[in-house]
């Protein structure tokens, strides 16, 4: 503390001795009545940069005293529910400025067309979601997008800009409740927008009828202003780490009065190694064979991103966008193999794999929203979007006898893969007076798959097609989903229900084979959301939906990339799909600086899908089945606490105790069980302009009907300092810290016992990136595309 204290005096007397001090007073009245305005906002701006210098409210009299380090300003007064005040260039006096009596005149327009801006951001329980009113506080910040994100409860954005709700990743971000290009993870362009353009930010973990039945961490969604600035903002960086990371990213969004333009490009190459061991064991022979080695995934990567929001007038935009991402692949590994019989060793190997691949990826959006004039809420939205994924590849395994004699041939595997998605929405919501709102609309998904895929053995110096792990499998699946909802919302209660209607029509094929498997069903899923502001520091929020989890092409591709000739995966083109209940009750509560959700949720979950092992000449197979079903119990807490103006933690804890119910080929899988997660971040902003976090992860170990997983822990270290009042950026971060994060697995069974360890090890990464325009220096991560 005394440190802090020493930077700030030296801070001070550098302005005093930099800058002339300005002494700035005035008083705040009401023109109708000549009465003081009590907590009327004055905000002091440099006048060349518009910088705000000072904001402060005035007091009980309606005065007000500030300090200013330059004459050259611009004072801005606003009071909710009237006209604001800017006054410029405003006459000096020796070091005094004294603006004397300003009168601020009520408003014109009438109550209900007023839009009340919180001068400190809020969060409010609005039926099946939480909003996060963005005040003041914020956006007059200059901060991005991903930092206002870090502001919400309930989600952390760390460091690197990876994004979570409640601990869980693999969130939807949604852009003005569509999806954008601006919304990808993998680049920055979350940085090109910035605090001041974004209304509020809805948060949403258990999914309406309004939304597709297959199942998410949640949905954040970025309401923008509607005002257009004409700004220009943009991000460049540069970064580098080690293992090999290195990566150039630009992003920029440019906004006028009829378009708001965004582009993103990016090139990279990093290397990215994992680290195995493994036993197989037979308990009946009393052979086993142990494995270890490292595998690499080498990549270059390059990728471009341009689109923009054509405002035809004031209640029709028009959005086009497209995204082309190359990655060039290169995956040298290298295995070590020990044979063992009666615990003596038999034979030692190597393998080696060489694996080249090219992958294209582009992505193109449309999208139009129409606002009616009889009310803002009133709107249809329609949108179509299409994306393509290949990935050409090529693979040699060669085998090198260490120790006594092997009977491995060298294998080579060559895969033509390739994948397209299109969706079609379509969106109306129709406000039926102030409290109660119909929404309908139709979804149309498409996925279209292919997977070439031959291995060849090396025999007699020729490589010959092996037809038992050859084959061209095909998958198409289509998903019709209609939905309607309704709702109720007074001041203080609501309640929605929804009902989604969704037909899946599933073709898949194993073309050498000729065995297909055809599915097509239809299911419902309701919703039902209710919640209750009981007082301002409390609220409540009940609510229920059904969610479906369809098997993904690699759950049913019964040929899968043959890396090592004893543990295999494979899929089951038998497969249904998961359908789960979910029930949960949340509650906020404010309680001084801290912010607390807490909920308690139950879920049912039945056709689970689990990985099962068989073991047969020392070979494990994994195959995916469906077995009975799962029921969790448990509370998810996450809270943030600000003690200090520069010290905040973030803290998210998820505890559930589950019920096991199944039998799979005569074996009784019932079992009980229990797991949690951890995790406590903590920031601190120190002197200098200095950033550090610190977050330690804990996940503990748990049992599945295939094996049993050990706990782990971990911890993350970032720290940033920004350059010319944040205009560029420094940063560091290192990625487990002590190389904890070690994922073992182990499965003992009657007849074999199987250990898997793997982890990754540490990753640091350097970073140093310029933001211009109100656009904030961003990291860019240059992460995968798929």
């Amino acid at each position: 503390m005394f440190v802090r204290i020493q930077a700030i005096l030296i801070c001070l007397v550098c302005s005093v001795v930099a800058h002339s001090q300005v002494t700035v007073t005035g008083e705040v009245l009401d023109a109708a009545n000549a009465q003081p305005l009590n907590t009327a906002v004055v905000e002091i701006r440099d006048n060349n940069t518009q910088k705000v210098l000072q904001r402060l409210n005035t007091d009980a009299s309606g005065k007000f005293t500030a300090q200013a380090a330059t004459e050259l300003i611009v004072v801005e007064i606003s009071f909710v529910g009237y006209k604001p005040k800017t006054i410029k260039k405003p006459k000096i006096t020796g070091q005094q400025i004294d603006l004397g009596t300003i009168v601020l005149s009520k408003s014109e327009v009438t109550l209900e067309e007023v839009v009340v801006r919180a001068e400190k951001s809020s969060t409010e329980f609005k039926l099946d979601k939480r909003i996060f009113n963005v005040g003041q506080d914020l956006s007059s910040t200059g901060m991005s997008a991903l930092e206002v994100l870090n502001n919400v409860p309930s989600v952390m954005v760390n460091i690197d800009g990876q994004i979570s709700l409640r601990g869980n990743s693999g969130v939807q971000i949604l852009i003005n409740g569509k999806p954008s290009v601006l919304a990808d993870e993998s680049s920055n362009a979350l940085g090109t927008i910035t605090a001041d353009m974004i209304e509020r930010i809805e948060v949403i973990t258990n999914p309406s009828a309004k939304y597709e039945a297959e199942g998410t961490a949640g949905i954040l969604n970025i309401i923008l202003k509607k005002e257009k600035s004409k700004d220009l903002n943009g991000s460049i960086s540069v970064n580098t780490g080690i293992p090999d990371n290195h990566s150039v990213g630009v992003s920029m969004n440019r906004r006028t009065n009829k378009f708001n333009l965004f582009t993103q490009f990016g090139l990279g190459r990093r290397s990215l190694p994992r680290y195995n061991s493994g036993i197989n064991r037979d308990l009946v022979n009393n052979t086993e064979i142990l494995t270890d080695g490292v595998n690499y995934r080498n990549e270059k990567f390059y990728n471009i991103t341009l689109g923009t929001d054509y405002h035809i007038n004031d209640l029709n935009v028009l959005t086009l966008s497209g995204s082309f991402a190359y990655e060039v692949e290169d995956q040298p590994s290298e295995t070590n193999y020990q044979s063992f019989e009666n615990n003596n060793l038999v034979a030692a190997w190597k393998r080696n794999e060489v694996t080249e691949a090219t992958n294209p990826k582009w992505q193109y959006e449309l999208n139009y929203e129409r606002q009616f004039k009889d009310n803002e809420k009133h709107t249809l939205l329609a949108s179509a979007i299409g994306s393509f994924f290949g990935k050409d590849q090529s693979s040699v395994f060669t085998n090198r006898a260490v120790t006594g004699t092997i009977d491995e041939n060298d294998q080579q595997a060559n895969t033509d893969f390739k994948e397209a998605n299109y969706t079609f929405k379509l969106d109306y919501t129709k406000p039926l007076g102030e409290k109660f709102t119909i929404e309908t609309g139709t979804q149309y998904l498409m996925n279209e798959v292919g997977n070439d895929y031959e291995i060849s053995d090396l025999l007699e110096g020729a490589w010959v097609p092996n037809p038992d792990l050859t084959n061209n499998f095909t998958f198409d699946q289509k998903v019709l989903g209609v939905y309607g909802t309704g709702s109720y919302e007074a001041d203080k209660w609501g309640i929605k229900a929804g009902l989604r209607v969704e037909n899946t029509d599933l073709v898949t094929l194993l073309e050498t084979t000729n065995q297909g498997n055809n599915r097509n069903y239809t299911n419902l899923f309701p919703s039902l959301h209710t919640s209750y502001k009981i007082s301002p520091e409390v609220s409540l929020q009940l609510g229920y939906s059904r969610r479906i989890y369809r098997p993904r092409l690699w759950q049913l591709n019964p040929f899968l990339s043959l890396r090592d000739n004893y543990n295999i995966s494979t899929g089951n083109p038998e497969l249904d799909p998961e359908y789960s209940d979910s029930y949960e009750l949340t509650g906020i509560f404010k309680v001084g600086k801290a912010t607390l959700n807490s909920s308690v949720y139950h879920r049912y979950t039945t056709a689970v899908i689990e990985d099962v092992s068989t073991f047969e000449n020392n070979v494990n197979t994994n195959k995916p089945y469906n077995i009975g079903t799962r029921a969790a119990t448990g509370i998810e807490i996450n809270g943030k606490y600000d003690p200090l103006r520069w010290l905040t933690f973030n803290g998210d804890f998820n505890f559930n105790i589950f019920q096991r119910k199944g039998v799979f080929i005569d074996r009784n899988f019932d079992f009980n069980g229990q797991q949690w997660s951890g995790r406590l971040t903590s920031k601190l902003d120190l002197p200098a302009d200095f950033d550090l976090e610190l977050s330690g992860n804990y996940r503990s170990g748990f049992e599945s009907v295939n094996a049993v997983n050990e706990p782990f822990a971990y911890m993350d270290l970032g720290v940033r300092k920004k350059l010319f009042k944040g205009r560029i950026i420094a940063s560091a971060a290192v990625n487990d810290v002590f190389a904890s994060r070690i994922q073992i697995s182990a499965t003992n069974r009657e007849r074999f016992y199987l250990y898997n360890r793997g982890y990754r090890g540490r990753f640091i990464t350097f970073g140093l990136s310029y933001g211009f325009g109100k656009g904030e220096a961003m990291t860019y991560s240059g992460g995968r595309r798929r």
